[in-house]
């Protein structure tokens, strides 16, 4: 489990296809600290820790996670998001994060407002009704509120803002329009979908 709070952000320092897609990736991390099969958010994915060194570590995707992920996200020399699992006791500053991608999400427009920016999502239609105004979302590994939600001829949007902070300590420094994303509705959300559309054996 995760909160969506990021701690640092890595570097892809090498990508090789294998049978899987291995990852080494070099982090600011005290990887003495971090236990071979430990969980590692990417970026909003939900990563095992295969091997390590002083300050990186090596994780490998499946096919399932890249086909489910947003694929520019894992070249060589990308940025990664990362937060490491949270534990008993850690303050959860953010909301319930699983690590879980539901489904990859664009970048529609960046605009200043304030000191802050303020950044319109587009959604794939399998999530759209999933998405709430004030409710909490995962945007490659970050949490965040929407501040609204616009459905416009069959199109889904919604947009947040990004405070100094946010915009200095993630990877969204860099993000312009047509850019793609990770994003996890959050966790009641996909709960009260399963429900709803359970109809029973």
């Amino acid at each position: 489990m995760f909160t969506g709070i990021i701690t640092d952000i890595g570097t892809i320092r090498t990508a090789e296809q294998r049978g899987d897609l291995r990852l080494t990736i070099d982090c600011a991390y005290d990887m003495d600290s971090v236990a071979i099969g430990a969980s590692i958010a990417c970026s909003g994915a939900c990563l095992t820790v295969v091997s390590k060194c002083a300050h990186s570590f090596t994780v490998d995707l499946s096919a399932e996670t890249v086909a489910r992920t947003a694929h520019s996200l894992w070249a060589e020399g990308g940025k990664l998001n990362l937060e490491r699992a949270a534990k008993v006791g850690d303050e959860l500053g953010g909301h319930i994060v699983t690590g879980h991608v539901d489904g990859i999400g664009s970048v529609v427009s960046v605009e200043p407002d304030g000191d802050s920016h303020r950044v319109r999502f587009q959604v794939p239609p399998a999530i759209a009704p999933l998405i709430a105004p004030k409710g909490s979302i995962t945007v490659d590994g970050v949490s965040l509120t929407v501040n609204e939600v616009e459905d416009r001829d069959g199109v889904t949007t919604f947009t947040v803002n990004l405070i100094p902070h946010t915009w200095e300590v993630t990877t969204f420094g860099s993000m312009a329009p047509g850019r793609p994303v990770n994003l996890e509705i959050d966790i009641l959300a996909r709960y009260l979908a399963r429900m709803r559309s359970y109809v029973g054996a």
